[in-house]
């Protein structure tokens, strides 16, 4: 019962978070028949299957996705696409984000329990994309110039594509890298 409690907030804070909007990705085959751009996904995807988690967090997915226990695979994974979060910036256009949380909070938003995801690696593509309060073990390949980590840990390497994704790159006081932080091209 505590789960489903635990389950439930956290599907409401991202709802909350989200907006009460949803528009699903759309595809322009005129202009860019390979360029699928995602204009903006208001909900989340909560989840405890790690086929489940893979596929949501590619190009069509959700701007967040959820773990609700420790996932594994022995598959690379890949974040990948433009998601907006339905909230707005002091000019009121809508601002990017796309997070891995791979925690559970309760109705005050204090984390409740923290979960790893283990992969031998997975890709950031997404802008604005961020592993939140949890760990990942597996390297992490980063293709953006603005990867962060909150309140996470990487149990193994950070690889940048080049400088200005390594100079993009934030992580807070209670984050942690046990490997290194390299570019790597």
């Amino acid at each position: 019962m505590k789960i489903k409690a635990l389950l439930l907030s956290t599907v409401m804070a991202a709802a909350l978070l989200a907006g009460c909007a949803s528009k699903e990705a759309t595809k322009d085959t005129a202009k860019e028949p390979a360029k699928t751009t995602t204009d903006a996904v208001a909900s989340a995807s909560v989840t405890d299957n790690v086929d489940v988690f893979a596929k949501t967090i590619g190009k069509d997915g959700k701007w967040i996705i959820a773990a609700t226990k420790d996932l594994t695979t022995d598959k690379d994974l890949v974040l990948e696409g433009e998601f907006k979060n339905g909230k707005k910036d002091a000019a009121g256009k809508e601002t990017l984000q796309r997070k891995i949380a791979l925690y559970t909070q309760d109705e005050n938003h204090k984390v409740t329990a923290r979960f790893t995801l283990t992969a031998p690696k997975i890709t950031i593509k997404s802008p604005v994309a961020s592993i939140q309060h949890g760990t990942f073990k597996g390297d992490v390949y980063v293709e953006t110039n603005d990867f962060q980590l909150v309140d996470a840990t990487v149990d193994g390497n950070i690889y940048f594509k080049d400088d200005a994704a390594k100079a993009g790159f934030k992580m807070d006081a209670t984050s942690k890298v046990t490997g290194k932080q390299e570019v790597k091209k």
